[in-house]
């Protein structure tokens, strides 16, 4: 997005919801489109081309879970063989 916001890049909410097709090809030919509420900018629409370079490639959940460090190695899980304690429950 640029420094400075084209004023014809800007939608009122209630604009861009009557203009909705408008302000997805401007977003895809002319860059970010601003959208605002009560005068304030509350979200944008880029083209989905631009958002893939925001974002990059995504891992799905099992790619992320493999990705883990393993720390297997580094854990000394040595489990107390004393007996538990006793806790009273008040009843």
């Amino acid at each position: 997005m640029t420094a400075i916001q084209a004023e014809d890049s800007k939608w009122q909410l209630q604009d861009a919801k009557q203009h909705f097709s408008e302000v997805v090809r401007k977003a895809h030919d002319e860059g970010p489109q601003v959208i605002t509420r009560h005068g304030k900018d509350v979200a944008v629409l880029i083209d989905m081309e631009e958002y893939r370079q925001f974002t990059g490639k995504q891992p799905d959940f099992k790619e992320f879970l493999l990705s883990a460090p393993d720390w297997s190695d580094d854990l000394d899980l040595e489990r107390d063989k004393s007996l538990p304690r006793e806790v009273d429950l008040g009843w």
